[in-house]
């Protein structure tokens, strides 16, 4: 044998050599091992990085108290009295929200004669005189965003002329189509983004209506999603939120599995902490997130600040203006004093909008805003080997009552410019006078941050003396309705058109309850006392708290 065919053994003995001695189960199942570990090492970093490490050791507290409240339920003598106190709680809601009216029979199955004209004109009007809350009064924070009885008139007129209509045929409905489409153009305008000339133009920003706020966040969560995925490879994305950001993006992160970390706010300010927004983004991260304003406590995060952080790190900045929908936008015509918070901040790549809150369009009704329609495309969903035919929907819903986009449509049109600076006037207004006559007419009270829109939200300076909670419960007694903040404990109400003229009452049993509740002898027992008080009440109360929001769920059925 020569010396070079002798070289070519040695050297293939040897790979057969180091290929048996390496490449074998043991060292695959080390590597697999080890591969693993550094995984995990790396998400658990990166997951203490952006948290913290208090807040995520409090988060693997609350993950444990979950399971063992699920554990503890597991204890048939344990389960039987949780169960019983729950069903009890549960019944209480029950008669309060699903009472049964003796005069309104029950109508569980279709009747086997159909009803007449006459018939269902009775029982709908029986059913619109049950006992409610009377929110006409003005004393319902927000939730009736009221444009005033000729308002009513206009959406009659806009129901009535497309009632049978729908989106999804655009060939068939074409006024419908045309309405939908100027919405979206209507709101970019309103925000100041530039519109394309045509389907084709690739310059401009997009949009499409939505049935709310929550669908309007549903949909910009995906489209980033999509968009990481096919462009960036990103299979395990990730958002940055403000714990004051709107729940909807939390709902997001379980429907589209986006992990979600939420960063605290300032104490004072109630603005997102931009330092620590800056820690929490890694190569996962596909989005950042603002409030202009946020429910909460109606403050503006640094639209700017976090427009500079997605510039500088090549990610989408999502400004949620759902609440601020038709007042933002209006602040500096009005003379308030207004924040960045549009298009006009470079970094600012979508928009949520309400047109069905302060654009005082009928509920059902929202706009989702991209600053280019190449972001937009990733929104939809399309089928092209379905067998019904090729299948396409901008949003979650395929058919969509065309009614709704020709109320909104015509509440915009009937509002115009002046009519938005007006009612930005008065609502807003309204929230100055409430938060200037809490600063300085109650002591015992501080307002958290600066409001800007027209939230207003208060705590109390010394929750022992002057629960805020108790506060809420004796308001609610006193005939207001307003929601319970937690973290910290406080009050907010959202000033409407309706809110406008009962401001001075407002002040007035504020006082009333605040001194009730000084000079109470005995604890609270009202709702907010009981469900806020519940969650911090024990190791197993924030599972409470869960199981008893799902029972309220059911109760809505019933």
């Amino acid at each position: 044998m020569s010396k070079l065919a002798e070289k070519k053994v040695k050297k293939a003995s040897l790979l057969n050599s180091i290929r048996e001695s390496v490449i074998t189960l043991e060292n695959a199942k080390s590597a697999v091992f080890w591969w693993l570990v550094q995984y995990w090492a790396f998400k658990l970093l990166r997951h203490v990085r952006a948290r913290g490490l208090s807040v995520s050791i409090y988060d693997a507290y609350l993950a444990l108290v979950k399971r063992l409240f699920k554990l503890v339920l597991l204890v048939p003598s344990a389960r039987r009295r949780v169960h019983g106190e729950i069903d009890k709680a549960t019944i209480e809601l029950e008669e309060k929200l699903a009472p049964k009216f003796p005069t309104i029979p029950a109508t569980t199955a279709l009747p086997a004669v159909g009803m007449t004209f006459e018939q269902v004109s009775a029982a709908l009007t029986a059913l619109s005189e049950v006992p409610r809350t009377e929110w006409a009064d003005g004393r319902v924070s927000g939730a009736v965003y009221h444009g005033g009885d000729s308002m009513g008139d206009v959406w009659k007129e806009a129901f009535g002329k497309f009632a049978v209509s729908n989106p999804l045929h655009a060939d068939v409905f074409p006024g419908v189509r045309k309405m939908d489409s100027e919405i979206v153009a209507m709101c970019l305008t309103l925000f100041n983004s530039p519109l394309p000339t045509s389907a084709v133009d690739p310059n401009g920003g997009g949009g499409t209506t939505t049935s709310g706020g929550t669908e309007s966040i549903l949909m910009a969560c995906k489209a980033y999603r999509d968009r990481a995925r096919a462009e960036r490879g990103i299979t395990e994305p990730e958002m940055i939120v403000p714990i004051s950001a709107h729940a909807a993006f939390d709902k997001a992160s379980k429907y589209f599995g986006i992990k979600i970390h939420h960063i605290p706010v300032d104490p004072s300010t109630r603005k997102v902490i931009i330092k620590q927004v800056k820690r929490a983004i890694n190569p996962n991260t596909i989005f950042l997130v603002g409030s202009a304003p946020n429910f909460p406590d109606g403050a503006i995060d640094d639209i700017v600040g976090l427009g500079k952080l997605a510039v500088r790190y090549g990610l989408g900045l999502h400004v949620d203006c759902c609440l601020g929908s038709f007042l933002v936008p209006f602040l500096e015509r009005a003379g308030f004093p207004t924040e960045p918070f549009d298009f006009r901040v470079p970094g600012v790549s979508s928009i949520s909008c309400d047109t069905h809150k302060y654009g005082f369009a009928p509920k059902g009704s929202s706009v989702i805003m991209y600053r280019d329609k190449a972001l937009r495309k990733y929104q939809y969903e399309i089928l092209t080997t379905w067998p019904g035919g090729v299948y396409a929907s901008p949003s979650i819903a395929g058919s969509r009552p065309g009614a709704l986009i020709a109320g909104a449509w015509a509440s915009m049109v009937t509002m115009g410019i002046s009519g938005y600076t007006n009612s930005c006037i008065e609502i807003v207004g309204a929230a100055k006078q409430i938060e200037m006559g809490i600063r300085t007419g109650f002591p015992e009270l501080f307002v958290l941050g600066k409001p800007l829109v027209s939230v207003v939200a208060f705590g109390s300076e010394d929750e022992a003396a002057c629960p805020i909670y108790e506060v809420g419960d004796r308001l609610g007694k006193l005939g207001w309705h307003l929601n319970a903040l937690q973290n910290p404990p406080a009050l907010h109400i959202a000033c409407t058109r309706l809110t406008v003229p009962v401001v001075s009452e407002f002040l007035r049993d504020l006082r009333i309850a605040v001194d009730e509740t000084m000079s109470r002898e005995t604890k609270g027992t009202g709702s907010m006392v009981t469900l806020y008080g519940l969650g911090s009440s024990s190791a197993v109360g924030p599972g409470l708290v869960e199981e008893l929001a799902s029972r309220y769920m059911d109760v809505l059925y019933a």
